[in-house]
């Protein structure tokens, strides 16, 4: 899954602070400007830090013209040098991405072109190739730059990424996993929150009532595809069979990683911004109302017995 919480310490994993990679045409220096993945898109970022973490090398990237709340820390899989090929790599893919958007429109009001028509068109485009080139593609990055603006930004308490990071540690450097079915489950965190959120407003809405039943939902779908380990697949094939709900069989462990992708899962629905401004609202509440009651929802420590060898082999990151 490689879930990632966007902590500035820097404490998942055994840190190094202040190491700075050797010079190598795969490592990056701090103050070094790079192209970054971010979802489906590259973006132009800057690392500010640069943290050797077991094997591994972690960087902590700021998103050029980018509000601060989205530096996070990546590894060297999300990050290009800044040559000049990989910019144009960077304005081929933001191209292909908008094209894609539009397919389905253009495929509904556009006939075919038959292949003297796609030559004259190969023909005007090749006059006025170079006319405009650097404004079209500021133009590009400024569109690009405003759209992962109006994602949902979701703030998460200091001391649950600091669980993340817990969480983290156990799966992948200790081996061990979140023993199944957990108590309470997300089922049950939602209805306390329900219940909760009822009782200090004195009524319940049907507003926050939509927001668990989507949370829910994204769960259930997100959870086998984005939010395991590789080491826990195994485990979710023997303990979720047909018509069972992983928000029935799991807890706030896996419930906190969900949160961490919401922002990359809702990037391309429609949201107004007046939605947008109240959704991220009741996210940041549900995320408190976790972090009030950590001690409770969370494990301390997750269960040592390993996988059996002939399931998990394969399956280790």
């Amino acid at each position: 899954m490689g879930s990632s919480s966007k902590d500035d310490s820097g404490s998942d994993g055994e840190a190094s602070s202040g190491d700075t990679p050797p010079p190598d045409s795969t490592r990056f220096t701090e103050g070094e400007r790079v192209l970054a993945y971010h979802g489906p898109r590259i973006y132009e970022a800057k690392v500010q830090k640069a943290e050797q973490r077991k094997k591994d090398w972690k960087y902590f990237v700021h998103y050029l013209h980018i509000a601060n709340s989205w530096d996070e820390w990546v590894g060297a899989d999300r990050l290009l040098k800044h040559t000049e090929e990989n910019v144009s790599k960077q304005q081929a893919l933001h191209k292909k991405q908008n094209l894609d958007k539009n397919s389905k429109l253009g495929r509904s009001q556009t006939k075919p072109k038959n292949s003297a028509d796609t030559k004259t068109d190969k023909e005007d485009t090749k006059g006025n190739a170079t006319k405009g080139k650097k404004r079209k593609a500021d133009s590009n990055a400024e569109k690009d730059n405003i759209s992962m603006e109006k994602q949902v930004k979701v703030q998460i308490p200091s001391t649950l990424k600091k669980q993340l990071v817990d969480d983290w540690e156990f799966v992948t450097q200790q081996d061990k996993l979140v023993k199944l079915p957990r108590s309470p489950t997300v089922d049950d965190i939602l209805s306390k929150y329900l219940e909760y959120r009822s009782k200090k407003d004195g009524v319940m809405t049907d507003s926050i009532g939509e927001v668990l039943k989507g949370i829910r939902c994204y769960f259930d779908k997100a959870l086998p595809v984005m939010l395991l380990y590789k080491r826990e697949r195994q485990q979710y094939q023997d303990v979720i069979k047909e018509d069972v709900s992983p928000s029935t069989i799991y807890g706030a462990e896996h419930l906190l990683r969900l949160f961490v992708k919401l922002p990359e899962l809702l990037a391309y629905v429609n949201i107004e911004v007046e939605t947008l401004t109240r959704l991220q609202q009741k996210l940041l509440d549900f995320l408190k109302f976790l972090q009030k009651n950590q001690s409770t929802f969370f494990l301390s420590a997750y269960d040592g017995s390993k996988v059996p060898e002939s399931k998990s082999k394969g399956k280790d990151e």
